[in-house]
């Protein structure tokens, strides 16, 4: 089984920074394409910014040159930095993975519980 667990969620002004990570579990092989994906109250939840497993990235029009997504290789572990935060930028966070297992020859999508982001004054 695996788990994504998110964190580092909260309330922050607008033009603050937060830093949300995405740390992966379980009897993983390959942490493939790894994204961020934000919903905001109301509506749908939206790709924010994806990682592949070689490293290259893809960002929503509405974040580019705002918000920076990495990943750590030896803990299995995929950051968002958020900077520059409006009020449009308030709602849940998920992280969502395409996992491969021990137990699979496929890949798998694994999503984590989500994180709170409040961007206010």
């Amino acid at each position: 089984q695996v788990q994504l667990v998110e964190s580092g969620g909260g309330l922050v002004q607008p033009g603050g920074s937060l830093r949300l990570s995405c740390a992966a579990s379980g009897n993983i092989v390959h942490l493939g394409i790894t994204g961020w994906y934000h919903q905001a109250p109301g509506k749908q939840r939206e790709l924010v910014a994806n990682i592949t497993g070689g490293g290259r990235t893809n960002y929503a029009d509405s974040v580019k040159g705002r918000f920076t997504i990495s990943r750590d290789y030896a803990n299995n572990t995929v950051y968002l930095q958020m900077d520059r935060l409006k009020p449009e930028d308030t709602g849940a966070y998920y992280c969502g993975a395409n996992v491969r297992t021990s137990t699979s020859s496929w890949y798998d999508q694994y999503w984590g519980q989500g994180t709170q982001v409040t961007v206010s004054s």
